[in-house]
């Protein structure tokens, strides 16, 4: 509402009349040449030199083409005008363009502080609770947690073992950790972490892996995930899965593809080893890939798919919340000369739906989400639904209604993915 308010005022300013000489005229050809330079700018950016991930959509596009108008308008304001006037004119275009971002912002809804827009949240880091097993003990992803030292045998799933105890929290609780690329040699911002009430207690028990990728541009954000699962949390005794929300891009502008590339980085290998490790290292976990699940939306969402085709060893669910079909989908042609020197072959080869298809997977659940209202993505996400399927996947395509590409999807996505992974985490009956 303030922004909106700010905005309002500050075409009141830039509109009022002048003691100038066909001054509705001079306004009104500043008006024009701005959005056209504005419209440039969208091509330029969006399409020229594709220096954006994903393309905007045209609530976003209306409001650029209408801050470069204001801008020019406010430059108009300049010729032939008094101090108080070129101060006001000023003020008025510095209101403009903050109202406009926090607008912008709005739309997406996918930062909500504005240290969070410009990448610099600052979360603080998480304080772990100690392990309940000796660090290093689970070296292999198929180990049966009844043989690992520090745990006795299961009984059961933890629905029907786990009794909440007087301590239990009444949510969970974020924060951020450092995980190192030692192995890939990528460089990430630090990891967003989710630990649930069950975590918090002083006897927690091994709970189920979630690794989650947000999209590009964006952040490590634990926040929306974690608002859906302390929901669930809060109907399953304060159980919920652990979740790393690993940063897969580094740079926000940097599309990495999620692959291992000389261009951005060895992306695949930091969030399938290097996370991995330091999970297994340092988090009260269940071992097996059975309560392992890797998820992502919109450019996460292609990234967990892919992960989750490649490494089945390691990944036995996948959440895919309104993913892209295919690394670097939105600017194929560019993808596929830059990264692979022009091999369509080759490009191909690292497409989900190839990936699906040169194998067979058994005991394996995918679940996609996408809103019936995101005609772009929505295509791609059949194609790959229908390519799990005949891989063998245990798939569930959903369509939800009308609730975009942004942050409505997400928040959709994870509020219907998330409960139907739980019976297959053993945190809720079949």
């Amino acid at each position: 509402v303030a922004a909106a308010a700010a905005l309002i005022g500050a075409c009141v300013v830039l509109l009022a009349a002048r003691r100038v000489q066909r001054w509705p005229a001079i306004a009104s050809a500043a008006v024009l040449t701005g959005a056209g330079a504005g419209v440039a700018a969208l091509w330029v950016t969006e399409v020229d030199l594709d220096l954006i991930g994903s393309p905007l959509d045209w609530t976003t596009r209306a409001w650029v083409v209408a801050a470069f108008a204001m801008l020019a308008l406010a430059a108009a304001n300049l010729y032939r005008s008094d101090a108080r006037r070129k101060t006001a004119a000023a003020l008025a275009a510095v209101a403009m363009l903050a109202g406009t971002a926090v607008l912008v912002n709005a739309h997406y809804g996918l930062n909500p502080s504005p240290a969070s827009l410009l990448g610099a949240d600052p979360a603080a880091p998480v304080a772990l609770p100690p392990l309940l097993r000796p660090p290093g003990s689970s070296t292999s992803t198929g180990t049966d947690p009844a043989n690992m030292p520090g745990h006795p045998p299961a009984p059961g799933p933890l629905w029907t073992t786990w009794q909440p105890p007087a301590d239990l929290p009444g949510q969970g609780t974020t924060g951020t950790v450092t995980i190192l690329g030692s192995v890939s040699g990528f460089t990430a911002r630090p990891a967003g972490i989710y630990l649930p009430p069950a975590a918090l207690t002083a006897h927690p028990p091994a709970l189920p892996l979630v690794v989650m990728m947000m999209g590009q541009p964006g952040n490590p954000d634990p926040r929306f995930i974690a608002d859906a699962l302390d929901r669930l949390a809060a109907t399953h005794h304060g159980l919920a899965p652990i979740v790393i929300v690993a940063d897969q891009i580094g740079t926000p502008s940097t599309d990495t593809l999620c692959l291992d590339t000389h261009q951005f980085g060895n992306v695949e290998t930091y969030v399938n080893t290097d996370v991995v490790a330091w999970a297994r290292a340092h988090l009260n976990i269940l071992p097996d890939r059975a309560h392992w699940t890797v998820a992502g939306y919109s450019h996460g969402g292609q990234c967990a798919i892919s992960f989750g085709a490649k490494h089945p060893d390691l990944w036995g669910n996948i959440l895919d919340i309104s993913g892209e079909e295919y690394p670097g989908a939105e600017h194929a042609a560019a993808t596929r000369q830059r990264v692979f020197g022009g091999d369509q072959r080759a490009y191909n080869a690292q497409k989900p739906v190839s990936i699906l298809a040169r194998n067979t997977y058994r005991d394996a659940a995918a679940i996609l989400t996408i809103c019936s209202d995101d005609p772009g993505f929505q295509p791609g996400a059949r194609r790959v639904a229908n390519a799990a399927a005949a891989a063998g996947m245990n798939v569930s395509y959903r369509e939800l209604p009308r609730c975009g590409h942004v942050a409505g999807a997400l928040k959709a996505g994870l509020d219907d993915g998330l409960p139907l992974l739980y019976p297959r985490l053993g945190l809720s009956g079949p």
